[in-house]
């Protein structure tokens, strides 16, 4: 198909999915029916997955599965903080698998995973939930505008 094919710089609009190893679906723009919109270079997607997009045009589908370092990275061990129970309260309980949302001294928020509760020590995770894998990302692009 031809047309513009997307670069650096171009708008993209596309539908993904992001499955794991296992086949399961991680994140999809399909579920909702909302095609994600960004433009190449400006940080929202890793430069690796970029790259796999560059020179696709509209209608193009495609397939490609990227390591943990070219995804979302690996996990960091200082990323997993043991923190005391009374952190937690009803809206945010210490139940191992929750996810909960802390608000960073600069009033960022920074969600993590609870990982583990042993007595009043809290085990949260916060790396990215996909850090360490392998995913396999499938593309639809709906539509690719220029920069020149």
């Amino acid at each position: 198909m031809t047309g513009i094919t997307i670069s650096k710089g171009a708008t993209v609009i596309m539908h993904f999915s992001i499955k794991l190893k296992d086949g399961t679906v991680a994140d999809s723009t399909k579920v909702n029916n909302k095609p994600a919109q960004f433009q190449v270079g400006d940080g929202n997607l890793t430069e690796s997955f970029e790259n796999c997009l560059l020179g696709l045009s509209k209608g193009d589908e495609r397939t490609f599965e990227l390591g943990p370092d070219e995804a979302f990275g690996q996990a960091n061990p200082d990323n997993i903080h043991h923190l005391d129970r009374t952190k937690f309260t009803a809206e945010t309980p210490a139940e191992e698998g929750s996810i909960v949302v802390f608000t960073q001294p600069n009033g960022a928020e920074i969600p993590g995973i609870v990982r583990e509760v042993v007595g009043d020590s809290v085990t949260v995770d916060f790396n990215h939930p996909l850090a360490g894998q392998t995913v396999t990302f499938e593309v639809e692009i709906l539509n690719v505008e220029g920069n020149e």
